[in-house]
C-alpha cells in the first residue's frame, strides 16, 4: 500500500509539464540513438551530462532514463533492417528479426518488438516500484564495512560481465580506481597524483571522462573502421501490422521474455545480453513452429526483446537502492546523479523521495510514449540510417567539445579530454570493456571513504570486514565472483585438450 501511495506522490511529479516534456525529449533521442548502429543510450547520456549541468535534477534524470528505455526499443529497428545491432542486447533479436525482414515480414516484426517492449517495460517498472523499498530497508542497516564489500562485490561483478576477458575487465576497473585517487584527499587534506596542477586538485570529473571514453573514442574507432564493411538496409514492407496468428505465437513468448529479463537485470551481475539469449533458446525450444527458427519466427524476435526491456528496468533496482550500476547507460546515469551531489542508494529514498519516485513514474509515462511513438515514426526512424557516417561523428565530436567546455572552461579539461578519447579508442580497439573505468572512478572514492570509516570505527583492525555477516557473505560472493571465471576458462581449456 505504502508503494502505491509513493507512486502516486511520484506521478504528480511526472505529469508536471516539463518533466513530461523532457521524458518525451528522452524516449526521441533514445529511440534515434537506439536505431543508429554504435551510438548507443550511454554514449548519448554521456554526451548530454555537460549540457544538463544546470537544468533541473528530477527533469534530467527522467531525460536519462527515457533514453535508456527509448535506446532499448531503438535498437531492435537496426537489428530487424540491417542485422546490425544497435544494442549488444539486440543481438538475439537481429538472429530472427532479419531474416522476417528479408521474407517481407519486417512491419510485424517491429510491432511485436514494439508491444513486446510496452508489456515487459510496463510488468518490469511495477516489479521495480514494489522491490525497491524492501531493498531500501535491508541496505538502511548497512554499516560502513558492509558497504565497502558491497562496492567489492560491485567491482568484480562489473568488470567479469562488461567485455569477454575477465583480466581485460580488472584492468579497465584499475584505470578507473587509479584516476579516483587524483585529487585532494578528503581525510588528510593532502594532493595525491595532481602533479602541481590546480585544475586536478577537484578530482577528476566523471563527465570529461565518460565523453572522453563513450563519444571521442567512438568516433575515432568508427573513423578507423569505416571501410570495414558495408551494410545493407531492407526496406520493409507489407503491413506494419501483426495478424491474429502473429498475436497468438507472440503473447507467451513476450510474458517469459519479462520473467527472464527483469531478475537478471537486478542481479548484481545481470544485465541485458544473458537473459536475452536464454529468452531466444527458450522459444527455439517450446516452439509449435521449429522449422521457421533460423528462417523468421515471430517468437525470437518477441522474446528476446521483452528480455531485454524487462532487463533495462531491472538494473535501476541495483542502481537507485544500492548505488550498484550494473550497464554501461546505468553508469552514466549513476554520473547523471552525482553531478547533482546525489548518491543513489538507501539514503536518497529518504532525502530525495519525489526525485526517486517522480523518476519510476516517469518510466510508466515513457513506457506510454514509446508504444504511441515507435510504430507510426517507423519510418522516419528508417531514414536516420541514411545519415552519412562522417557526418554523424564529426557532429559528435564538436557536441562533445563544446558541451565538455561549457562545463568546465579550462585548457586542462580539454586536455583531458583529448587523452581519454584516445585512451577510449585504444581499449575498444584492443577489446578492453570501457564501462568499468566509469565505474572504478565513481565508486573508487566511496569504496576508499567506506574502508577508512571501518578501519578508524575498528583502530585499525582489518578483521572488522570479517566480524559483520553482511560484509563477509559480501565478500565471499566477490572472491567467487572474481575466481569463477578463471576457472571455467581454465576447465573449457582442458576440455578442449582432452577431446
Amino acid at each position: 500500500m505504502e508503494a502505491f501511495v509513493s507512486l502516486a506522490n511520484g506521478l504528480s511529479v511526472a505529469i508536471q509539464p516539463m518533466n513530461l516534456l523532457f521524458a518525451l525529449i528522452g524516449v526521441l533521442l533514445g529511440t534515434a540513438v537506439g536505431v543508429l548502429p554504435g551510438i548507443g543510450p550511454a554514449l548519448t547520456v554521456a554526451l548530454l551530462l555537460p549540457i544538463t549541468f544546470k537544468l533541473d535534477p528530477a527533469g534530467s534524470i527522467i531525460m536519462f532514463a527515457g533514453i535508456y528505455y527509448g535506446g532499448m526499443y531503438g535498437g531492435s529497428t537496426t537489428a530487424i533492417l540491417i542485422n546490425t545491432p544497435g544494442e549488444s542486447a539486440s543481438m538475439a533479436t537481429a538472429l530472427e528479426g532479419n531474416k522476417m525482414a528479408k521474407a517481407g515480414r519486417g512491419g510485424p516484426a517491429l510491432a511485436t518488438a514494439a508491444i513486446g517492449s510496452f508489456v515487459a517495460g510496463t510488468i518490469a517498472t511495477l516489479g521495480l516500484t514494489f522491490l525497491a523499498p524492501y531493498l531500501v530497508d535491508i541496505a538502511v542497516s548497512f554499516g560502513p564495512e558492509d558497504y565497502f564489500a558491497l562496492m567489492c562485490v560491485a567491482f568484480v561483478t562489473v568488470s567479469a560481465t562488461f567485455g569477454d576477458s575477465p583480466v581485460r575487465g580488472l584492468t579497465s576497473l584499475a584505470i578507473g580506481l587509479l584516476l579516483g585517487l587524483i585529487g585532494i584527499d578528503i581525510l588528510s587534506g593532502q594532493s595525491r597524483l595532481s602533479f602541481g596542477v590546480p585544475e586536478l586538485y577537484d578530482n577528476i570529473e566523471v563527465t570529461t571522462l565518460a565523453v572522453g571514453l563513450f563519444a571521442v573514442g567512438e568516433a575515432l574507432y568508427v573513423a578507423s573502421r569505416r571501410h570495414v564493411h558495408e551494410e545493407k538496409l531492407e526496406a520493409v514492407r507489407g503491413s506494419l501490422w501483426m495478424t491474429k496468428e502473429d498475436w497468438k505465437r507472440s503473447w507467451k513468448p513476450w510474458l517469459r521474455g519479462t520473467a527472464f529479463g527483469f531478475p537478471i537485470g537486478a542481479l548484481p551481475a545481470g544485465g541485458a545480453e544473458i537473459p536475452t539469449f536464454l529468452s531466444y533458446s527458450t522459444e527455439k525450444r517450446l516452439t509449435k513452429y521449429p522449422d521457421e527458427f533460423g528462417k523468421g519466427a515471430i517468437e525470437g524476435v518477441a522474446g528476446p526483446e521483452a528480455a531485454n526491456n524487462a532487463a533495462a528496468a531491472g538494473t535501476l533496482v541495483p542502481l537507485l537502492t544500492l548505488g550498484l550500476p550494473t550497464s554501461a547507460t546505468a553508469a552514466m546515469m549513476l554520473a547523471g546523479f552525482q553531478q547533482y551531489g546525489l548518491n543513489p542508494g538507501p539514503l536518497l529514498f529518504a532525502d530525495q523521495p519525489n526525485l526517486v519516485w517522480g523518476l519510476i513514474a516517469s518510466l510508466f509515462i515513457a513506457n506510454a510514449m514509446l508504444l504511441v511513438l515507435n510504430l507510426p515514426l517507423v519510418g522516419l526512424w528508417v531514414k536516420l540510417l541514411a545519415i552519412p557516417q562522417p557526418w554523424l561523428y564529426a557532429g559528435i565530436l564538436v557536441f562533445a567539445t563544446m558541451g565538455t567546455i561549457a562545463a568546465n572552461p579550462s585548457p586542462v579539461e580539454l586536455i583531458m579530454l583529448t587523452i581519454f578519447g584516445v585512451l577510449g579508442f585504444l581499449m575498444r580497439r584492443f577489446d578492453f570493456p570501457i564501462a568499468p573505468v566509469v565505474v572504478g572512478l565513481i565508486l573508487g572514492p566511496i569504496a576508499e571513504s567506506q574502508l577508512r570509516r571501518a578501519l578508524s570505527i575498528s583502530l585499525g583492525d582489518p578483521m572488522v570486514l570479517m566480524q559483520s555477516p553482511i560484509s563477509a557473505t559480501l565478500l565471499v560472493i566477490a572472491a567467487i565472483a572474481l575466481i569463477l571465471p578463471f576457472f571455467l576458462k581454465g576447465l573449457s581449456r582442458f576440455k578442449a585438450v582432452e577431446d
